[in-house]
């Protein structure tokens, strides 16, 4: 058995994503032993906050790449993967043996791990962590939006208001006679779960392990959805995208779904098979679906989602909050110092299934 490495006393952390002075000083105060390589004049503007990207138009030169890849091959740990480029982090692996920890931004950074195609080897070396669980509120509150917007018939309400038509009164949907497929327990998962729970609606998750969650009446695994489907009056997806989860939402679950039910996705895009979804918006399976994430992001001209009455298309906006960098700052510094003190680390990725 191979003894765990000695933890060092400092850690060396290039800031490889755009990152404020005040969420630097930030990282420094909670945690004193790092010490960060960075250079803004390398790092692209941001747009919004979260835009690690940063602005497409901007770009270095190639004297400014150079060193914003020395000080990356100089570091023990990358505050963020390079240009959130999966590519610029396989380089930086394999120019860097001592490199040991890697943070990406997103909360389904595991993708972009898997992406970059790095050996058993590399995978073994360097742990990958993510930002799960700081998007935790704002997803929720997004998901709890579909499913009221479902059950209170907004498609319909929008469609009358636009023509002027005042129409007979409706009974309405109440959330809290409702049963609601949570898809994963995770942090955004629980989240949910939570605030459903706090609307009166029955909540059933789904997760691979024997778990209890409070506010969940009962966890199945994700094999069984199928048969809970003519049940459900909204499901709602936290899933990452993974192989496991590709498609989980596809044909013959719609086709099982209670008529009218509502579709919320706030995880990946993949887990949904978008086809088999404008098909059971067609059969009247699926009422009303609000969708933070697609198979295909930008969302396609041609995809007959835009244009669904049905259907409300939000631009992987919905995790977006002012206090998403301090609280991804914060998330680091405590990484960090779980790392410095030998500890293991929160949000570390699967290098199997990549989530």
């Amino acid at each position: 058995m191979t003894a765990a490495p000695t933890p060092p006393e400092r850690l060396r952390v290039a800031v490889a994503a755009p990152l404020s002075e005040e969420n630097r000083a930030r990282i420094q105060e909670l945690e004193p032993r790092v010490d960060l390589v960075v250079d803004p004049s390398l790092l692209p503007p941001m747009r919004w906050p979260a835009d690690f990207a940063g602005d497409p138009d901007w770009h270095r030169t190639p004297e400014q790449q150079c060193a914003y890849e020395a000080a990356i091959d100089s570091a023990d740990a990358l505050y963020g993967i390079p240009d959130v480029d999966p590519a610029a982090l396989a380089r930086a692996v394999r120019a860097n043996p001592r490199l040991r920890w890697v943070h990406t931004m997103a909360a389904g950074g595991g993708g972009q791990v898997k992406a970059a195609g790095l050996d058993a080897g590399e995978l073994d070396r360097v742990a990958f962590t993510t930002s799960a669980g700081v998007h935790g509120r704002p997803l929720a509150e997004f998901a709890v939006f579909g499913v009221l917007a479902g059950a209170k018939h907004l498609p319909r309400l929008q469609r009358q208001q636009r023509a002027r038509e005042w129409s007979g009164r409706w009974t309405m949907g109440q959330v809290h006679r409702q049963t609601v497929l949570v898809l994963g327990l995770g942090g955004i998962g629980r989240r949910v779960a939570a605030s459903l729970d706090a609307l009166g609606a029955t909540v059933v998750g789904t997760s691979r392990r024997d778990v209890t969650v409070p506010g969940v009446s009962r966890v199945v695994h994700p094999d069984r959805i199928t048969g809970l489907a003519p049940d459900v009056h909204a499901v709602v997806n936290t899933l990452p995208g993974t192989d496991a989860t590709h498609h989980l939402l596809g044909v013959r679950f719609f086709d099982a779904l209670k008529p009218g039910a509502t579709v919320v996705n706030v995880g990946r895009g993949t887990v949904v098979d978008e086809a088999a979804l404008v098909a059971a918006l067609g059969s009247g399976r699926v009422g009303f679906a609000a969708l933070d994430v697609f198979e295909t992001e930008p969302l396609p001209a041609h995809s007959p989602l835009w244009d669904d009455g049905r259907v409300l298309v939000s631009p992987h906006t919905a995790a977006l909050d002012a206090a998403e960098d301090r609280l991804i700052a914060e998330l680091f510094a405590a990484n960090a110092t779980r790392l410095l003190d030998g500890q293991s680390l929160l949000n570390r990725v699967n290098t199997v299934e990549f989530y």
